[in-house]
């Protein structure tokens, strides 16, 4: 079933043009590749650019991307959502805060490649991404191989890709995923524990509110 548009979704995300630095247009795939060149200027979005730049791809309603970017001051951080109607509300929330080192992309995470320059991200967060869970439907999964070779192309040296999840099929699945294409994974956890650096997402919460384990791990391209 299709999402129904919000009630004055256009002039809304247009109120948050401040913040959301940009949009795919509707036409995207309509275009031809040497006309979908979006890239934003990383240095330009943000006050500090020398910091550390952050990517949170599906950040839902944005919790997880505001608490961050409240919590390191010293970081950067580029929240991406594909689905308008979610991104306003991530936005809608974020702007009251005047976060200097937040921003977000609304774009589906294949195209990420038309938005940013090479080698910008420090870190991927993979918060709570959906599973997919038929098989026919694997290609479509967050990390699937077409997937990791984009993060990549955007990770700077050093770089790392850190995935949250509550479902263990998806959460083993990638992590064969990742040492397939090239990925050295590690702090692999099969029960997250509350508290310290972990900022929770809505999703979190919610999972653990009903007792289920929190899967986490980390990866890194293989040098």
């Amino acid at each position: 079933m299709r999402m129904r548009l919000k009630k004055h979704l256009d002039e809304r995300l247009d109120a948050c043009k401040d913040i959301l630095i940009a949009r795919e247009v509707e036409d995207f795939y309509k275009l031809k590749p040497e006309e979908r060149n979006f890239t934003v200027d990383t240095a330009q979005i943000f006050e500090q650019p020398s910091n550390a730049l952050v990517l949170e791809i599906g950040c839902g309603k944005g919790a997880w991307a505001i608490q961050s970017a409240q919590r390191h001051p010293d970081k950067n951080y580029l929240a991406v959502e594909k689905l308008s109607n979610v991104i306003v509300a991530a936005c809608e929330q974020a702007l009251p805060h005047r976060l200097p080192n937040l921003k977000f992309v609304n774009c589906r995470a294949e195209n990420l490649d038309c938005f940013l320059p090479r080698k910008c991200v420090s870190e991927i967060a993979l918060n709570f991404s959906c599973p997919f869970p038929k098989k026919t439907y694997a290609n479509r999964r967050l990390t699937s191989a077409r997937y990791l070779q984009l993060y990549k192309d955007l990770l700077a040296d050093g770089g790392v890709i850190l995935q949250k999840t509550d479902d263990k099929t998806f959460f083993e699945w990638s992590i064969d995923s990742l040492r397939e294409n090239g990925y050295q994974v590690y702090d692999i956890c099969y029960d997250l524990p509350e508290g310290g650096d972990n900022v929770e997402t809505e999703y979190e919460r919610k999972f653990r509110a009903q007792y289920l384990p929190i899967y986490a791990l980390k990866a890194q391209p293989n040098k």
